[in-house]
């Protein structure tokens, strides 16, 4: 199995979100296992910090010594994605920290948080929950670059004693794929030129559940999140568990890419290749040819843009990384500092 795509624990949100029936038996690939961030000496505030993360470095500045340190009252439990020497990331990336306790005060974490890229772009944050916190810039990363985020936390005040925490990213290809149910076909394109055209079968529906078709794909803008070479689906996820049933099923799929938490997938069709590139048979996930899955599944980078169009089913955007479903004035909205934050260049 690719070591940057381990099993992870399942997102909170994810009970909001109906499954599908392409439900993998392991638990939804949110993030990845993050290795430890990596500690980062305190910088003097540049051009991108905002006032109060200025504020925070003078008052720090400021204060007397103590005679002994006090205990971190915030530090951070992980980051996502992995670094630089794991993993390159897509162009559609989120930087999504949690933090190890409830933050009382937002503004003030947030302040502290710091973005730098060799090609700067407009991003802003949006709190998730009261631990967790994402970045996302207004249009995609531009593609072969690296990002460093830095998280100014001995610069909170009263949190001193904690250290500061940084992890750069590197963003490789830009992989855009573009799904078209109603025509039936998947063409990604790689730094702006097409790459591939794969003949695909979608979702075809028919199968209601509290008002959602659950055997329809979603429409909008999905982020791959991981892959796996084999990965299990059954029926268990609509408590279909006896093989006797005739809903049961049980299926080793292979070169499986998983681009949402309620088990939507762009992977190999299990036989039924007949549809292809003709009518939508699948129950949910995006079925495509032997060839076209592996070529897929090799080029695939967490964070890659997956654009599925033509379904009624609209994707949530709290389902798995679909925070491209925001307008930039929606997602500015989540900021507990009420705007953008220009990204600043990398020195």
């Amino acid at each position: 199995m690719n070591p940057l795509f381990r099993k992870p624990a399942l997102l909170a949100m994810a009970a909001l979100v109906s499954m599908t029936a392409c439900a993998a038996e392991s638990a939804p690939a949110t993030r990845a296992q993050a290795a430890p961030a990596v500690s980062a000496p305190a910088k003097a505030a540049t051009a991108a910090r905002t006032p109060l993360a200025q504020a925070a470095g003078a008052a720090k500045q400021a204060a007397p010594k103590q005679a002994a340190p006090k205990k971190p009252k915030l530090e951070i439990a992980d980051i996502t994605p992995m670094g630089e020497t794991t993993e390159k990331v897509g162009v559609g990336f989120p930087i999504i920290v949690t933090f190890d306790r409830d933050v009382r005060d937002k503004a003030a974490a947030e302040a502290v948080l710091e973005v730098e890229a060799e090609k700067p772009a407009d991003g802003a944050w949006r709190w998730v929950s009261d631990r967790k916190v994402i970045y996302r810039t207004k249009t995609y990363w531009k593609p072969h670059q690296k990002v460093l985020f830095t998280a100014h936390l001995s610069q909170i005040p009263g949190n001193e004693a904690a250290e500061d925490v940084s992890r750069r990213f590197a963003v490789g290809t830009a992989n855009i794929s573009l799904v078209d149910t109603r025509r039936h076909v998947m063409k990604t394109y790689r730094d702006g030129k097409l790459a591939k055209r794969i003949p695909i079968s979608a979702g075809r529906g028919g199968l209601m559940r509290n008002g959602v078709d659950v055997y329809l794909t979603t429409s909008g803008v999905h982020l791959t999140m991981g892959k796996k070479r084999v990965e299990t689906m059954t029926s268990s996820w609509m408590g279909v568990t006896d093989p006797k049933d005739p809903q049961y099923y049980k299926e080793e799929i292979p070169w499986a890419v998983r681009i949402s938490d309620s088990g939507e997938y762009v992977h190999q069709s299990a036989g039924y290749y007949q549809y292809l590139g003709r009518s939508n048979q699948s129950h949910g996930c995006v079925r495509a040819t032997p060839a076209g899955a592996k070529w897929f599944y090799t080029i695939a980078q967490r964070g890659d843009v997956v654009k599925i169009t033509g379904t009624k089913r609209k994707l949530d955007w709290r389902n798995g990384w679909s925070y491209w479903q925001l307008n930039w004035t929606q997602w500015k909205k989540g900021s507990a500092l009420g705007g953008t934050q220009i990204t600043a260049e990398k020195s």
